[in-house]
């Protein structure tokens, strides 16, 4: 039994070492963290479960006014705790979206910090796809995102301050992948768009951060088998890489090796493209 268990702790460690190296670091003090978020208003989305939801404790316990955002009302307050704002709302509907926005302004002005965290993540074939798939993805990853920076970004800018945090994945950073064309595609998008409005937001004062997030161990990643051995972070981990993002406000976060990762895709793609190339099982 010892040496099963010590074998055991090696594997849980050789794990955790592969999932620190694989993802970005993370990781600030914690009156580092309370210095930055102390009073102010953070929004986040996908606030219900997973990295949204430790995120959203963290914050909280750091003395942030945390505005929660999710489909479900009754796992936002199951997170909220008495401690932050519940607001239910569905990304993928606009008109959803547009009351989000107003409520949120009518309420708490403003926000200091945007949290862009909601997300749907898709591995299908091509074949077994649906056109569904490619529009619900986009509505989740893309369209309603946008939507939202959209009707809070005048207020922020006419403040003339304010934060937004993209919490993204490093599949936008390398060639895609076979099975992942809804999401990398949805990804890509947003991210794009984000960079850009970053640019021409950053003249009224506000910042912004790209986070390239690895495998995040949650209940969305959890239904892909191909995944449950790979290297990753929890959700805890990943919130010390929003903790660092926030209080430091870097433009980008992303593993050691992704900007390799990217300049070799940049240079040649062929080499990345053989090594993926999708083989179906006859």
């Amino acid at each position: 039994m010892i040496i099963r268990d010590g074998t055991l702790a090696a594997r849980i460690s050789r794990s955790r070492l592969a999932g620190a190296l694989m993802s970005p670091r993370g990781g600030v003090g914690v009156e580092e963290l309370r210095g930055a978020v102390e009073g102010r208003t953070v929004l986040i989305t996908g606030a219900s479960y997973g990295l949204g939801a430790a995120t959203a404790r963290m914050l909280a316990d750091a003395g942030a006014t945390v505005l929660m955002t999710a489909r479900t009302a009754a796992a936002l307050a199951e997170v909220a705790g008495g401690r932050g704002h519940c607001y239910p709302a569905d990304l993928s509907d606009p008109a959803a979206v547009g009351e989000l926005a107003a409520r949120v302004l009518a309420e708490h002005g403003p926000p200091d910090v945007v949290v862009s965290n909601a997300g749907k993540s898709i591995r299908r074939t091509l074949a077994a796809s649906r056109f569904h798939d490619f529009q619900r993805t986009m509505a989740v990853n893309y369209l309603g995102p946008v939507r939202l920076l959209l009707d809070l970004l005048p207020a922020m800018r006419a403040r003339g301050s304010g934060h937004l945090v993209n919490v993204s994945t490093i599949g936008v950073q390398v060639p895609p992948g076979p099975r992942w064309a809804a999401y990398q595609a949805s990804k890509s998008a947003f991210d794009v768009f984000f960079r850009s409005a970053a640019l021409e937001a950053a003249a009224d004062g506000i910042t912004a951060t790209s986070v390239y997030m690895g495998l995040i161990r949650t209940r969305m990643s959890a239904p892909t088998a191909s995944l449950a051995n790979a290297p990753g972070q929890s959700a805890d981990e990943a919130a010390g890489v929003l903790a660092r993002a926030i209080a430091r406000r870097p433009a980008k976060i992303s593993p050691w090796w992704a900007d390799l990762a990217e300049l070799g895709a940049a240079v040649s793609r062929r080499p990345w493209e053989a090594a993926v190339r999708w083989r179906p099982r006859r």
